[in-house]
């Protein structure tokens, strides 16, 4: 049997070795919008250019496979793909070394002023003393995000004799020690560095991670970098920092809009711009090419995938028996993550009850779904995310037979950090959904669902209606509340539940309330 695949974007063969070799597969080197039979294509291959939207989807009927050469997908609907069944993986690994080095000579370029100097000479210029710049020797590097880019600019900034700090919550100390790096929070790396460059995935949480408010923090005379993603840094603030001197200047290969429409960044005599191309070595495009089409060849010869992006296909035994429970694993991972924001060294996972019946091997891995998707610059998944968490010196341990304490069927969460445990205990009820039913030793029993928040707090009288009177005050509804505690007058818990995200700076008021100790919000 033959197997069509399309490739895209100027992809040529000696990039795609593992599918030129491979008996049984024909290969098509063209556009999506040219192929006369797309219902026959059964497997595409593209870099960035190519955008494969619900419509084409619909097109190509036949399709089974998306392979995407590079770490992006943005160009890809991963939403419809997952509904129609269509697998899609990337190639995470191989521009890691390209946008690291690139990211490098823009540093280098930035802080010695050597574009500006390049054109200076061209337009005839000889100006010695208007391009000094300065050394990178023990100035102190800040590096925002340590996945494989983060940590190979480490290596490189340590051979240059630099200080490193780095932010990222989920860190582990085991890989600060082998990087010899400081890990710190967001706003001493701000303060302390000399150069910061930011190295993570572009999501709610980093979108404008660098902004007004926390530019005027920085160095006088600081640099600051964006090889990432664009968004990450607010760009009319660096504007405004780089205009009133604050900012020595920024080196940028990424935009908030590209091509950019605004020219007054572009155009600042202290910034140099390169048009996304930090991934763009003649290395990395064959190295990308290869490791997405021999995903492709993986996926054809029936094999382990390393790189799926979305939710890969199950068979329908499979499916029907455990889609529930899988679901609700990948929920309580999310809540997980949410709740317990530190570095986490293991993570084991009892499985109870019916469940301790049955191969649960793709449970846990949807529960390390949901748990690391936020702590990781790339996409996670039930083929990745065993790998992935061992890339993340995470141990994880799973074991079935455990204590089901009365429940038909029940999972057990304990997470380990560096200084502290979380623990919980959630099972499925049949017509009413997942539920948690024990939460770091409080008995509880609500529905991980929507926006919640989480309250620790003295039990003393009135507190719960303080609360109450708080937030009815400020017309916030309160959807659903549930209560547990220790012991009577001891240490005390609540979870409220919200038709709506609870607004920040409501949040951070209720703090302000006597005898409360802990408030968490969770969007699930």
């Amino acid at each position: 049997m033959t197997a069509t695949v399309l490739v895209c974007d100027g992809i040529t063969s000696d990039g795609i070795e593992p599918l030129v070799k491979l008996e049984g597969v024909k290969l098509i080197f063209g556009k999506v919008d040219d192929i006369e039979d797309p219902e026959m294509i059964e497997g595409i291959m593209v870099r960035s250019a190519t955008k494969i939207t619900e419509s084409v989807l619909e097109r190509f009927s036949g399709l089974k496979i998306i392979a995407r050469a590079g770490v992006g997908v943005d160009n890809i609907d991963l939403t419809a793909a997952t509904k129609k069944g269509v697998l899609v993986v990337n190639a995470p690994e191989g521009n890691t070394i390209s946008t690291a080095e690139h990211t490098w000579a823009m540093m280098m370029s930035l802080v010695r002023n050597i574009p500006q100097a390049n054109q200076s000479v061209k337009t005839g210029e000889w100006d010695r003393k208007k391009y000094t710049g300065q050394e990178l020797y023990q100035k102190t590097l800040g590096i925002i995000g340590m996945g494989r880019i983060g940590s190979e600019l480490a290596k490189r900034a340590k051979s240059f004799s630099m200080n490193v700090l780095v932010f990222d919550p989920y860190f582990s100390l085991e890989k600060q020690k082998e990087l010899s790096v400081t890990s710190v929070d967001l706003d001493t790396l701000i303060q302390q560095s000399d150069i910061i460059t930011v190295h993570t995935p572009l999501t709610k949480d980093t979108r404008k991670l660098l902004n007004y408010d926390n530019l005027k923090n920085t160095k006088k005379g600081a640099y600051i970098l964006n090889c990432a993603r664009g968004g990450i840094i607010d760009e009319e603030a660096l504007l405004h920092y780089l205009n009133t001197g604050h900012l020595s200047g920024c080196a940028l290969d990424v935009f908030e809009q590209e091509p950019p429409v605004n020219r007054s960044l572009i155009d600042h005599p202290n910034v140099i711009v390169t048009p996304h191309i930090a991934a763009s070595t003649i290395q990395a495009q064959k190295n990308v090419a290869y490791m997405a089409s021999d995903e492709i060849k993986s996926f054809i010869l029936n094999k382990p995938l390393k790189h799926a992006v979305n939710f890969p296909s199950l068979s329908k035994d499979t499916y029907e028996k455990l889609i529930a429970y899988y679901d609700f694993s990948h929920v309580l991972g999310s809540f997980t993550t949410q709740f317990f924001k530190e570095p986490v060294t293991e993570i084991s996972i009892g499985y109870g009850g019916s469940l301790s019946e049955t191969d649960t091997t793709s449970l846990t891995r949807s529960f390390l779904c949901g748990f690391l998707k936020t702590r990781l610059g790339r996409p996670v998944n039930d083929v990745n995310s065993m790998v992935a968490a061992n890339e993340r010196g995470i141990v994880v341990g799973e074991k079935r037979g455990t204590d089901d304490y009365g429940y038909p069927n029940i999972i057990h969460v304990k997470v380990t950090g560096q200084n502290r445990t979380f623990t919980l205990s959630a099972t499925l009820v049949k017509g009413f959904g997942g539920r948690i039913i024990q939460l770091n030793g409080y008995t509880v029993d609500f529905v991980p669902q929507g926006s919640l928040l989480y309250i620790e707090h003295r039990d003393t009288p009135g507190i719960i209606g303080k609360v109450g009177a708080f937030l009815g005050e400020r017309k916030i509804n309160i959807a659903t509340m549930h209560v547990g505690r220790k012991s009577a007058g001891g240490e005390a818990m609540m979870v409220l539940t919200f038709d709506s995200q609870l607004p920040e700076e409501i949040q951070k008021e209720l703090v302000s309330i006597d005898d409360l100790l802990v408030c968490k919000p969770l969007d699930l």
